[in-house]
């Protein structure tokens, strides 16, 4: 079996949104998915788009993907790579192609002049944890993450 893993393009837009609400389900979170295909289409694959995907195969057929951004550290006064998303089918997790999709976004960090890779999982998720901690990934337990969406960004963006 062969695993490929290539960049999204447009026409992968309703197969990512597909994967993005199979992720939210295992998370518990799928109420949260209110991204449409023509959401995925135009805020990933636009020309502006800070965001790029990544899509995992095996024999041809999708079976995973990931979505990243460049971030900036200030500590380290150099570009970082944010991993929004990873995901890959129930039935494929354990055969390899997780750990070639981080590695092959370890490369583009790599080649981008990245300082880091980073991304969150929810603290309960025990085997994506054990996993990442498998490749040598270190968590950072002393931060949390902030988060401002919906009423309360509108609030704060309104001046008073």
């Amino acid at each position: 079996m062969n695993i490929s893993i290539r960049e999204a393009v447009l026409t992968d837009a309703a197969q990512i949104l597909a994967f993005i609400t199979e992720l939210a389900i295992y998370e518990q979170a799928e109420h949260e998915v209110v991204a449409t295909r023509a959401d995925i289409e135009q805020s990933l694959f636009a020309a502006d788009s800070p965001a790029r995907g990544l899509i995992c195969s095996r024999d041809g057929q999708p079976i995973g993907y990931a979505v990243y951004f460049l971030s900036y550290s200030t500590w380290l006064g150099r570009k970082g790579l944010y991993l929004e998303d990873l995901y890959i089918s129930p039935e494929q997790r354990g055969s390899g192609a997780g750990k070639q999709l981080l590695r092959h976004l370890a490369r583009i960090a790599c080649a981008s002049g990245c300082g880091r890779l980073e991304w969150s999982v929810l603290d309960w998720n025990e085997p994506a944890i054990g996993f990442y901690r498998s490749l040598g990934v270190t968590p950072l337990s002393e931060w949390t993450t902030q988060r401002l969406t919906g009423d309360e960004l509108a609030a704060l963006a309104t001046p008073r």
